[in-house]
């Protein structure tokens, strides 16, 4: 078996798109997934399976959720090689829960405009892309970010972002 974290973009925001944890881990266990366990409601879920094709079963997930609930999220897989290089990685000394940002992307950008990026940052924002991981560290938050709403846009891959206290959480999620 293989551990993976799946990571869902767009469940259970702004009230769009819902679905219940425990119908998440249900759909998950009736796919053969093991030891389910999600991490807040925004779609943060450890499991094992015995599948290694990372995309297809992601895809396979999506589908799945689409025929049960009617939508289709985006889920990236990681597995605990990409969790675990994306911590190491991490080029910021900061562990601010709130103020250091993982964008975990789908794959590494062909040609990412960072200069865009560069354009739009905040004095007191930087940020670092490292392979498949964008990294921002945003002191005074991303709500109101021009450089996180551009993210996706100037890198042109889809990503989807989850701050420290998320990463750290499922890290120790991996390891209990």
């Amino acid at each position: 078996m293989k551990t993976y974290i799946a990571l869902f973009r767009g469940i259970n925001v702004g009230g769009k798109n819902i679905l219940p944890m425990k119908d998440l881990v249900g759909l998950l266990e009736g796919m053969g997934c093991e030891k389910v366990r999600t991490y807040i409601q925004s779609g943060n879920v450890v499991f094992q399976h015995k599948k290694k094709h990372k995309i297809k079963l992601a895809s396979e997930i999506s589908a799945k959720i689409l025929d049960a609930h009617g939508f289709d999220p985006k889920v990236l897989l990681l597995d605990l090689s990409d969790l675990r290089d994306a911590v190491d990685n991490n080029p910021f000394e900061t562990k601010v829960g709130k103020a250091l940002h993982f964008f975990f992307l789908e794959s590494v950008p062909k040609k990412p405009d960072l200069e865009k990026l560069t354009a739009v940052k905040t004095s007191t924002e930087k940020f670092e892309l490292i392979n498949n991981v964008f990294y921002l560290y945003a002191p005074d938050g991303i709500g109101r970010s021009k450089l996180a709403a551009k993210v996706e846009q100037c890198l042109g891959v889809p990503v989807t972002a989850r701050n420290w206290n998320t990463v750290s959480k499922l890290v120790s999620m991996v390891d209990s």
